[in-house]
């Protein structure tokens, strides 16, 4: 099987979903432009090799180079998922050493989000805010938008993910976009985790009005929220 590469991110850190073979070759050709791709603009990298059939010594030594290379643009790059075939061939090699995998991808997160390199705010920070969208070209506005008003900002697009990151660091707003469907146990748990933050939900209206509008609007309702707390 080919080797197929899916990628999301989930707050700061980019998860690359490898399915298929790391080997010598066009896989291992692939998944090296991959990461080195990713490494002009991201610096945490998860790779979840879940549904990783077989690496050989080549699709091995691929890792450990895109490793290094994220080290070198002072980043990182960790394993997780690790299927039990591959989790031994990293023992019998002391790589589990290098690479400390693990088991889920949450706790892969969790662990970027505690190096205080990935989520140091600068001394003029606001608050921390999480925005939680379907819509990729809504989140870049907010992203960008809040980022400019000295806020801290991260990004979803699902709220399983948006879990992952409420668990990983906290934050004092959440801005929740229409339309978010997640299973009864994601429900429950986002649910949960907003007993500790504020709240807002964009309408539908917010994507359709117009920028400057919308933008002031949205600034005057989490400058209020920042205030209260």
């Amino acid at each position: 099987m080919p080797l197929s590469l899916q990628t999301r991110e989930v707050g700061r850190v980019t998860i690359v979903q490898c399915t298929g073979r790391i080997v010598t070759g066009e896989e291992s050709d692939s998944l090296r432009a991959h990461v080195a791709r990713l490494l002009h603009d991201h610096k945490a990298i998860v790779l979840n090799l879940a549904d990783v059939q077989f690496v050989d010594s080549s699709g091995l030594g691929t890792m450990v180079r895109a490793q290094t290379n994220a080290r070198q643009k002072s980043g990182d790059l960790k394993l997780c998922c690790v299927p039990e075939t591959i989790r031994k061939v990293l023992e019998l090699t002391s790589l589990n050493k290098l690479f400390e995998p693990y088991d889920t991808e949450e706790s892969a997160v969790a662990a970027f989000y505690r190096a205080p390199a990935l989520d140091q705010p600068s001394s003029e920070a606001r608050a921390h805010v999480l925005c939680i969208d379907k819509n990729a070209d809504v989140l870049a506005y907010l992203r960008e938008l809040l980022k400019r008003g000295g806020y801290q900002v991260h990004t979803s697009s699902n709220i399983p993910d948006a879990v992952i990151l409420m668990r990983a660091t906290d934050f004092e707003i959440v801005l929740l976009g229409p339309g978010m469907q997640a299973s009864f146990t994601a429900r429950q748990a986002f649910e949960k985790a907003c007993t500790r933050v504020k709240l807002l939900e964009l309408g539908q209206e917010f994507s359709g009005t117009e920028a400057g509008e919308a933008a002031s609007g949205l600034m005057e309702k989490i400058a209020g929220c920042a205030g209260a707390g």
